[in-house]
């Protein structure tokens, strides 16, 4: 295969790979919060490598604030929501 043909297919790999992360992001935030929590859980166990360790809290997703009984929409603080 040519170098130059085999290059443009890693691109292209590339790009659809991307375009799929973003859209399963968009569509399913629960399943990518789940999938990345499981991956990070995997890679930081005690007896993995420091640098996978590392690689394991930094793809940890954020911890989910207490929404509480409101719904964690944020809009009962200091500055009431502008209503259109």
């Amino acid at each position: 295969m040519d170098r130059g043909l085999l290059l443009q297919y890693a691109i292209i790999a590339m790009a659809v790979l991307a375009s799929a992360w973003v859209v399963l992001k968009k569509q399913f935030p629960g399943t990518v919060r789940r999938l990345r929590g499981a991956l990070a859980l995997w890679l930081a166990k005690p007896q993995r490598s420091p640098r996978l360790q590392a690689l394991g809290r930094r793809l940890a997703p954020p911890a989910a604030g207490g929404a509480g009984a409101c719904g964690g929409c944020d809009g009962c603080g200091p500055t009431p929501p502008r209503q259109h």
